[in-house]
């Protein structure tokens, strides 16, 4: 009686060893959820960079209408430390977050300012460096200030970060806002300032300040500004791989003193973010 109870038992554990296994080789295994943007990046063999080509000296064209600028020289160095190639891609600034979700470039990376709106958008780097949104003005203009801004038409880049820091200003933009007039970039609207287009640009200060030293005695720079910012590198929200690996280059840059150099030749000193 016991050794047919002991047949049963073990019938019966058989039994059920089979009905599992059955049921596991039904259910498929689950699909990997890995980040492939770094493999991606690799198995091509280089990354796009997208830019606003007039944009100096953060990225820009030269006498022989090459791209050249700050960033140029920073993406080509991360480039090289990652055993890729990297190639520009100038693009409209205004549409940059339909370039870089659609693939045509696979990073922003031109002066791209950080803020928490953008962030809702792209993944960024660590801040690499800082910048300030100034008022320039032609050198024999009776603007002292934001509070003679009143009534003048002021130029900006179309969906820079110059427009958000004005906006910003509560005080100021209600002031100015039907009078803001948009540019394709900040190289035009500092053209028809010095024509007389318009009285006054608000732009980031590291382009400001090169297009300046380049036209002498043509503008100069009011006191007042629309704040302090911080430049990041801009990537698809889902590139975590890719941007561990960006990051992890710009900050053996900055360790070694790689990025100071760069920043001491288009600067002439060295204002890289530790």
């Amino acid at each position: 009686m016991k050794r047919k109870v002991a047949w049963l038992i073990l019938l019966c554990f058989s039994l059920g060893m089979l009905l599992m296994s059955g049921c596991a080789a039904k259910t498929p295994a689950p699909e990997s959820s890995g980040d492939d943007s770094w493999t991606k990046i690799k198995d091509k063999g280089y990354f796009v960079m997208g830019l606003d080509d007039a944009f100096p000296p953060m990225g820009f064209r030269d006498e022989a209408n090459e791209i050249v600028g700050f960033d140029i020289d920073l993406a080509k160095e991360v480039a090289r430390r990652l055993g890729v190639e990297v190639q520009f891609q100038s693009i409209v600034w205004d549409t940059k977050k339909e370039e870089l979700n659609s693939g045509n470039i696979d990073v922003v990376w031109n002066g791209f300012t950080i803020n928490e709106e953008r962030k809702k958008d792209f993944l960024f780097s660590k801040p690499y460096i800082s910048d300030r949104q100034i008022i320039v003005v032609r050198a024999d203009s009776d603007i002292a200030g934001k509070a003679d801004l009143a009534g003048k038409k002021i130029g900006i880049q179309a969906a820079s970060s110059a427009n958000e820091a004005v906006e910003a200003d509560k005080e100021t933009f209600e002031v100015i806002k039907d009078n803001l007039l948009q540019f394709e970039s900040n190289d035009l609207a500092l053209r028809d300032l010095k024509g007389g287009g318009v009285e006054a640009v608000v732009v980031d200060e590291v382009v400001g300040r090169y297009y300046l030293s380049k036209h002498p005695g043509d503008y100069k720079v009011l006191k007042d500004n629309f704040g302090l910012e911080d430049f990041g590198v801009g990537f698809r929200l889902d590139d975590k791989a890719f941007h561990a690996e960006v990051e992890k280059a710009l900050d053996e840059m900055k360790a070694d003193g790689t990025a100071a150099k760069i920043s001491e030749k288009w600067f002439g000193e060295d204002i890289i973010n530790k």
